[in-house]
């Protein structure tokens, strides 16, 4: 088999992609290619700017777009001080590595992105949760579910926060979901929420001088109003 020009190399060492017998060939080329060490440089700098954007869907005609003028493509090399500017035609093969290494940093750095964003989400979530369990006023009610599951709620007046925790709920069609409620003394319930299915919530106000927590089925998006007869009704004082 024939091994591959040095030169075609480049994206695929920018992504430690490459075997150690290339590695190593590659970055003793490195050394006296100024060409290759100018396009490794600009590769890992655009790396990064791309893993700190949220990737998107690429247009549906962008891939026959590139491929039908891939044959087309002149590139300039990137000027060196104190050496001319040379005009270099890359072929076919080195052309669609770069473009392959360039569409797995723009994947994988928008997984990296989402990831870190999930982790934090739920890094926050907790220490609001720890927030209101912690109180010295917080009380916990649980009360069963019409159908299966448990709903359990954790008051604190002191932080006007509570938590909500609904387990093994049934399974809804697609055109229903959960709604939750707080119920104030006058008995007019206040909308907190929707639900597919189990969750840990926390829930910020609506909690100071409420008696009731409520969880009613509803048509998809909501009702403005609960549906009677509720799924569940749990006292909180």
């Amino acid at each position: 088999m024939t091994e591959p020009d040095v030169h075609t190399l480049t994206g695929p060492y920018v992504l430690d992609a490459l075997p150690d017998d290339e590695r190593i060939r590659f970055e003793a080329h490195l050394a006296e290619c100024t060409f290759c060490t100018t396009e490794v440089d600009e590769l890992r700098a655009a790396a990064v700017k791309l893993a700190t954007q949220v990737s998107t869907p690429p247009p549906p005609a962008l891939k026959a777009n590139v491929m039908s003028a891939i044959e087309n493509v002149r590139q300039l090399a990137p000027v060196v001080h104190g050496q001319p500017a040379v005009r270099r035609r890359f072929s076919r093969r080195s052309v669609l590595a770069l473009a392959a290494a360039a569409a797995v940093v723009a994947v994988s750095g928008g997984i990296a992105i989402d990831q870190y964003r999930d982790r934090t989400a739920a890094e926050q979530a907790n220490r609001q949760i720890a927030a209101v369990l912690s109180q010295p006023d917080a009380r916990t009610v649980h009360g069963a579910v019409q159908g299966g599951g448990q709903a359990t709620v954790v008051v604190s007046a002191k932080a006007d926060k509570s938590v909500v925790v609904l387990r093994d709920l049934p399974n809804l069609p697609t055109n229903r979901t959960w709604q939750l409620w707080m119920i104030d003394p006058e008995k007019t319930a206040h909308s907190i929420g929707l639900a597919t299915g189990d969750l840990t919530r926390v829930i910020n106000g609506s909690t100071t001088g409420m008696t009731t927590f409520g969880l009613t089925l509803e048509p998809n998006g909501g009702s403005p109003k609960p549906t009677l007869p509720a799924a569940a009704l749990i006292p909180l004082t």
